[in-house]
């Protein structure tokens, strides 16, 4: 099947001959179908001077379009000047089409990246004029009736205009109406933090300041009871001053304290990171010194004239989520936990970019650190009920919205910053409904009020979402030699109006675990201690419907279990940097080591494996970075922080594949790694690329039990090798013409479905243990059902320690158990009971074994 009119090439996997331009060369060829096949998955394709200029196709797995995948550059050869990350930063329904933009890393003055313009169905043209860069904003101008995103000026007949570069270099991330003007101006701001205006008649540009705040990296601004409300969210850049380094976060801090347009006394301090200030057309003034992203209110992008609507930021701090609102022009601030601590670094680089935006029928969805919240449009002073979790996430979401009748979420996907197993950028965009994206990853959570902090006496603290969650506890700690009581006051309906749930005594030096159990019924806590201390109050939210393992088997159909003994088709995974194609290096798994048989290309147009790999980077796919081992007692990984030790699905997972054999970890959403070990995936966070990941931070996603031996993530799909080779094609599985290869294909969200975590092991296994001396730690968060069986060869005290958050160090005595000489004593955790670490001491020298189980 041939069709070639006007350089317009089908792509077919029902094709009997296929015909492929590379570098004006024409390719002809075709493997036989081994798929079912339908003219469904026909992808046509238009090139233009060795550039592509538009693609259509039907093609679609869990919910992704793999030719709606955007790219660095648009050459079909896949070659590109420069562009090593290439997020989907912000999308716009417009003259009922959806347009977004993609962006480089650090362009401000352009890139190859392109303006896209997809219609209803699923054509995505690229717009000729695109001059790339780093833009994230959109606002739709209402008196002029013009959609501006990124520096793309769009009229409601299609029309496109664009803001050279030259006039306005940046990297820019939100766009506001303006204060003085707002029939003929707009603002445009930037990560360096330039504030320019703009005029939307003739696009003149003019910039009015430098860098007038504290903190970098801008994110956000919006326009709202006659203030212009900015958002930095780090503090760290790339020229300036170096204020200090060798903190926490191991970088260093950079300002231009010279453009300031606010006092610098008082704005630096260990937690002053970013900034949230507001501008009255004069005068700049902070609101707050810590990190925010996005800006809005319940408008969005359609912001009004005369906006008077609360105005609401998101940001964070090591402690919570800050939720900061502006209305009747008074700031209030509200906490919520976190799902991740993938964007916590100070830097800020990690949180591109977090919103706030309506999802179609009344709804609003609020994405921040890895979780979905309902987000009332209605939320006020004296109105705050309502904010619900609906479950985390791995995918890393720029943007978000409704598009005819469907969420769409926009992706930084494949970057090659610091990720050498990958040879090209790429992101895709996600379709499927709203009740889909409760069915991901759970509603888990965790954050703090105070994290040892020094709270002043009779002093309300900060009010912590507690609605919505399932299993709550609060970790007590009081640091100090005085007995204090703690009072925790609730907001039953979010209307202000607080009552006292309970006291608490907390002793000198003491540990307390309160579970707040499913009979409080409230919308916020906050406590206020009866005198000046040193204390902590983290809390541990718990999903209580983690999924059951085998529950969503025909999404996984195919995938070898570790117990089948068939034939199994094992892959080596590269996303190619010279074509489009999936370089694939399968072979067998044998004596603990993976030898390479075949070396194929699966093609991104029709979706056909093809013999040899063209691709001169793609070998380096076939090291293998060995990040974990196991022993008797379990899984360990040696980190700079120490040893920590990890549960084992089974044993057989860990001895039939071991470490050496299996891709260990790699980056599958921009700066964000996935961890595959003995048998569970866990996300691993990033603070910086290139730098060992934070392996103290980690958390599981799901026990798979799989044979799989790598995953990928290209074309906007999760790819998984380890697959039987019988297995029946299918939307997911897809298979080589002599049936040695195949691949199963999906949503990186997709994960979440093998089921809940689970395993067993411990820090001690007939170990030799000395007396008071600390053992590994090993973890906990995220399983679910947990006992500890203890067993001595002697008489002693065993205290077990738990670490409640990953910024306190010393961990908590949460209890002690008496153990007699070999015999066996058991504890059950309390349901509600979380922590994401365990150590253990044992009062006298001992032969001892620990083992936790997690059901």
């Amino acid at each position: 099947m041939i069709k070639n009119k006007m350089n317009k090439s089908l792509f077919s996997s029902a094709c009997l001959l296929l015909v492929a331009f590379t570098g004006g060369n024409s390719i002809t060829g075709c493997n036989s179908a081994t798929q079912s096949l339908s003219e469904e998955n026909e992808t046509y394709v238009e090139f233009e001077d060795g550039k592509i200029r538009s693609i259509e196709g039907k093609r679609k797995i869990s919910g992704i379009y793999p030719h709606l995948t955007t790219y660095s550059h648009n050459r079909e050869d896949g070659t590109y000047e420069f562009g090593n990350e290439c997020g989907i930063g912000a999308l716009a329904v417009w003259n009922e089409d959806l347009y977004m933009v993609n962006y480089a890393a650090h362009q401000p003055k352009g890139s190859e990246h392109q303006l896209y313009i997809v219609d209803k169905d699923k054509r995505m043209e690229m717009f000729k004029g695109s001059i790339g860069g780093t833009p994230a904003a959109r606002l739709v101008h209402q008196e002029s009736n013009q959609l501006f995103i990124g520096p793309y000026v769009i009229d409601d007949k299609g029309g496109i205009r664009v803001i050279p570069v030259k006039e306005m270099p940046g990297r820019l991330t939100a766009i506001a109406r303006h204060l003085k003007d707002p029939e003929n101006m707009v603002y445009y701001y930037d990560m360096e933090g330039m504030l320019y205006e703009v005029n939307v008649h003739t696009l003149t540009v003019n910039k009015l300041f430098q860098d007038p705040l504290p903190g970098w990296h801008g994110k956000g601004a919006y326009t709202s009871q006659g203030k212009l409300v900015l958002a930095n969210n780090g503090e760290h850049a790339s020229e300036g001053r170096v204020t200090h380094d060798n903190d926490d976060w191991g970088s260093e801090h950079y300002i231009w304290m010279d453009s300031w347009m606010v006092p610098d006394e008082g704005v630096f301090g260990p937690e002053n990171l970013g900034v949230l200030a507001e501008y009255d057309g004069e005068d700049f003034k902070i609101v707050e010194r810590h990190q925010f992203t996005d800006v809005t209110t319940k408008n969005g992008i359609y912001a009004i004239p005369n906006e008077q609507a609360p105005l609401w930021s998101i940001g964070w701090d090591k402690r919570s989520v800050r939720l900061k609102m502006l209305d009747n022009d008074q700031w209030t601030t509200y906490l919520l936990p976190k799902a991740t601590y993938n964007n916590d670094p100070a830097h800020g680089w990690f949180t591109e970019w977090p919103r706030i935006r309506s999802v179609g029928n009344g709804k609003m969805m609020m994405d921040m650190h890895g979780m979905f919240f309902d987000f009332p449009e209605s939320f006020s002073v004296g109105n705050t009920a309502g904010i619900r979790p609906m479950g985390s996430h791995l995918r890393y979401i720029p943007d978000f919205l409704n598009w005819n009748g469907q969420i769409v979420l926009a992706t930084d996907e494949t970057s090659i910053q610091g990720n050498p197993l990958s040879g090209q950028p790429q992101s895709n965009l996600w379709f499927g409904d709203y009740d889909e994206l409760s069915n991901w990853g759970p509603a888990s959570a965790y954050g703090a009020i105070w994290l040892k902090d020094n709270v002043e006496a009779d002093k309300s603290s900060l009010p912590f979402l507690v609605a919505g969650f399932d299993k709550r506890i609060i970790h007590l700690k009081n640091y100090g030699n005085t007995d204090v009581v703690l009072t925790l006051e609730i907001d039953e309906k979010g209307d202000g109006n607080w009552t006292v749930y309970k006291d608490i005594n907390l002793d000198a030096m003491a540990y307390r675990l309160e579970v707040l159990h499913n009979d409080l019924k409230a919308e916020w806590l906050r406590i206020t201690s009866n005198k000046s201390a040193l204390l902590t109050a983290s809390f541990h939210f718990t999903d209580s419907a983690l999924k059951r393992p085998g529950k969503d088997l025909d999404l996984f159909k195919g995938i070898a279990d570790m117990d089948y003994e068939g034939e199994v088709s094992h892959s080596k995974l590269y996303s190619n940097k010279f074509n489009y194609n999936l370089s694939v290096f399968n072979g067998k798994i044998s004596n603990g080591k993976f030898k390479v048989e075949q070396d194929l290309e699966f093609t991104k147009f029709d979706f056909q494996f093809k013999e040899g790999v063209k691709d001169t980077t793609a070998k380096r796919v076939l090291e293998n970075e060995v990040v974990w081992n196991t022993d008797d007692a379990s899984v360990y990984i040696d980190t700079k922080r120490g040893r920590l030790r990890l549960p084992v699905m089974n044993q057989t997972v860990a001895k039939k594949f071991p470490s050496g054999a299996i891709r260990n970890i790699r980056e599958v959403e921009s700066e964000r790694e996935l961890a595959n070990i003995a048998g569970t995936f866990y996300e691993v966070p990033l603070f910086k690329v290139g730098q060992e990941p934070y392996y103290d931070m980690m958390r599981p996603v799901s026990s798979h039990g799989k044979q799989i031996s790598d995953f990928n993530t290209w074309n906007g799909l999760l790819v998984l090798s380890g697959i039987e080779k019988n297995a029946e094609p299918s939307e997911h599985i897809y298979t080589s013409e002599d049936g040695e290869t195949l691949l199963w294909f999906g949503g990186i969200d997709d994960i979440w479905s093998f089921g809940k975590p689970i395993g067993e092991g411990g820090p001690w296994k007939d170990k030799a243990v000395k007396a008071h001396e600390l053992s590994d730690m090993y973890l906990m968060t995220g399983f679910d059902r947990k006992t500890l069986t203890l067993i001595s060869d002697r008489d002693t005290k065993i205290t077990l320690l738990i670490h409640v958050n990953p910024y306190l160090e010393e961990p908590f005595e949460y209890k002690t158990f008496d153990l007699k000489a070999n015999q066996e004593f058991v504890y059950e955790f309390p349901d509600d009971f979380s922590a994401h670490w365990a150590q253990l001491k044992s009062s006298k020298d001992a032969n001892l074994t620990a083992w936790f189980v997690y059901k």
